[in-house]
């Protein structure tokens, strides 16, 4: 498995695995309309404007996980079920934070979504706190609850 650039042909693998690594993630913790709102299309029209931002983690024929930066923030992190729990989650953190190299980088991850937050943790990060997040949905934003994680780079 190697860790690269997504390209274009990688956009539907992309947004079918955040759709599903979404809903597992965030649909009990989360209020009801914005899991409501969280279809497979939109996540492929999200998706599409950040490709320049987005690394996958392919094998010969799938896309194992991705991750999505914006700034100083990993904006997305997902891997597919199939890969939980066999070094995917650690190779893409590690190749996350050395693209941030240099910086405090941090994250959002949903109060309550306990399994990210003990990787996170696992992974270094530190929980800085309970800030209020705007989500992007298809009919605009949404204020959220977040744990905010931070990891020193420099």
């Amino acid at each position: 498995m190697k860790i690269e650039k997504a390209t274009q042909a990688d956009l539907p693998a992309i947004a079918a695995l955040w759709h599903v690594g979404w809903h597992q993630g965030h649909a009990d913790v989360v209020p009801e309309a914005l899991v409501a709102s969280r279809v497979l299309a939109e996540f492929t029209a999200r998706v599409a404007p950040r490709l320049t931002q987005t690394f996958v983690m392919r094998t010969a024929d799938e896309v194992a996980g991705f991750y999505m930066l914006d700034g100083d923030e990993v904006y997305q992190f997902y891997v597919d079920a199939a890969f939980q729990g066999r070094g995917v989650s650690g190779k893409l953190m590690a190749s996350a934070e050395a693209a941030l190299a240099g910086r405090i980088a941090w994250l959002a991850c949903s109060v309550g979504n306990n399994r990210a937050a003990g990787f996170y943790e696992k992974a270094g990060w530190v929980r800085v706190g309970e800030v209020d997040y705007r989500v992007e949905t298809a009919s605009g934003g949404q204020n959220v609850t977040v744990w905010r994680y931070e990891k020193d780079l420099r």
